[in-house]
């Protein structure tokens, strides 16, 4: 494969691994993951808030490499997290050329950035945005206008910590007929709510078209584990 060389490009990489998706639509399929530094919110559950801090080290790497990378690891699914990979410059050339190289990308993104500048990109990657719920903090800098560029290949993940916080990923829903548009997950807060109470929600409001989903690799390794 080859690539512009007149621009070289650095990327922020936190750690990069091989393991099996914990969460979305390809939960339990193995996966490569790239972890960028940073992020531009500071969500009171934050799991990984290790990779948005200042003196978080880092692999620079260039984009050759990670390529190279990904095809040694002879995985068919990649997935680009964070922190906020959407805010590191250049994330755009990454994008192409890991869907030129033949691989399946899905971005995990905290619902905050704007997605059309990305969602025109050739192969056009899936993107999984997060719904801030009230819990976290961060809710009002969530951006709904990337709903309209949703596909049946996207999904809205909603992380709940309490009732409030189902009451509001409900309203949400029904809002902005994500269901029509996307997959729905509602993934609960390690150790806040008991996933039987998001059953029960659902049940009781007739929820018929959002998923429950744990996070298979926090029951599988050390919740607080890096690089799985």
């Amino acid at each position: 494969m080859t690539f512009d060389r007149e621009a070289p490009v650095t990327f922020p990489v936190a750690e990069r691994f091989v393991s099996i998706n914990g969460e979305g639509r390809k939960a339990g399929l193995p996966a490569a993951f790239i972890r960028m530094k940073g992020c531009n919110l500071s969500c009171s559950y934050c799991d990984t808030s290790w990779a948005n801090e200042k003196n978080c080290p880092v692999m620079s790497c260039s984009l050759p490499e990670l390529i190279d990378w990904l095809l040694d690891q002879k995985v068919k699914y990649v997935t680009l997290t964070g922190g906020e990979p959407l805010l590191v410059p250049e994330i755009s050339r990454l994008i192409e050329a890991v869907g030129t190289a033949g691989m399946e990308l899905e971005i995990e993104t905290n619902g905050s950035v704007d997605i059309s500048p990305f969602h025109l990109l050739k192969p056009r990657p899936s993107f999984t945005l997060d719904y801030k719920c009230p819990e976290s903090g961060m809710e009002s800098y969530m951006l709904t206008g990337n709903y309209s560029l949703l596909t049946n290949k996207d999904t809205v993940k909603f992380v709940v910590s309490s009732r409030k916080d189902l009451d509001k990923a409900f309203e949400i829903c029904q809002r902005y007929r994500l269901a029509e548009k996307c997959r729905v997950y509602l993934s609960p807060v390690f150790l806040r709510i008991e996933p039987a109470e998001i059953v029960d929600y659902m049940i009781s409001h007739h929820w018929n078209d959002a998923r429950l989903q744990l996070q298979l690799h926090k029951f599988i390794w050390p919740p607080d584990r890096r690089g799985v």
